[in-house]
């Protein structure tokens, strides 16, 4: 199967005078996932935004197999994005979102059962935790090159954060995932590659004493 890779590079963003961004490099591949770490306000998210191709930095180089792209979510099958806020419009049943999506009911179901019941009915009719777990099962199904997603795990039960995490693992080999959330340790455990943002860089982290060397985590 032949790789993709996908690469933000020169990235630099200022806002309102301040450096949030400032030279940064990040690689992500298909058969891996990018974990990125930082602090709030570290700037992970705007970073997330300006490979998704919705937010534009000052400067920045997004290149998916070596062509450049002002923007990935204007190209075909190429990426989807998780924002750590709801974005499905509520008043869409969950069916018409799997058909936007192109993702089978069944094959969502196959994953969460709980979903069952909710088939013709609107997003809205869910309780907040199973909002964020149907977003985040219908984007990191979604038949495309990469997926990113920011606090995937964010007000979902710690039962439904480890199946979110097998099917992760078992979605990576099929395309890139690039991936943040303050619950580190989960992001630590899924990453082939992780990087560090802080004070607006991005440093490469091999060893949980990278974290401490860099000021992430105390002793």
């Amino acid at each position: 199967m032949t790789k993709d890779i996908l690469e933000a590079d020169s990235v630099y963003l200022e806002y309102n005078a301040r450096t949030i961004l400032s030279d940064v490099y990040v690689r992500a591949e298909t058969g891996k996932v990018t974990g990125f770490l930082g602090r709030n306000g570290s700037g992970k998210s705007s970073l997330m935004r300006i490979i998704f191709g919705s937010l534009k930095g000052n400067f920045q180089s997004v290149r998916l197999n070596k062509q450049y792209h002002e923007s990935l979510l204007k190209v075909p099958d190429a990426i989807r994005y998780l924002p750590q806020k709801n974005f499905i419009p509520k008043q869409l049943s969950i069916e018409q979102i799997c058909y936007l999506f192109q993702v089978p009911f069944h094959v969502i179901t196959n994953e969460f059962p709980i979903f069952e019941k909710y088939k013709q009915q609107k997003l809205g009719a869910l309780s907040g935790g199973e909002i964020r777990l149907f977003e985040a099962v219908v984007v990191l199904l979604s038949d495309v090159k990469f997926i990113i997603l920011d606090e995937p795990f964010s007000h979902i039960m710690p039962l439904h954060v480890e199946q979110l995490k097998e099917i992760i693992n078992r979605e990576k080999y099929k395309k890139g995932i690039i991936i943040t959330d303050h619950l580190y340790k989960h992001i630590m455990e899924i990453s082939e590659d992780l990087y560090l943002i802080r004070e607006g860089k991005t440093f490469k982290i091999h060893t949980h004493d990278d974290l401490v060397r860099y000021g992430y985590l105390l002793e």
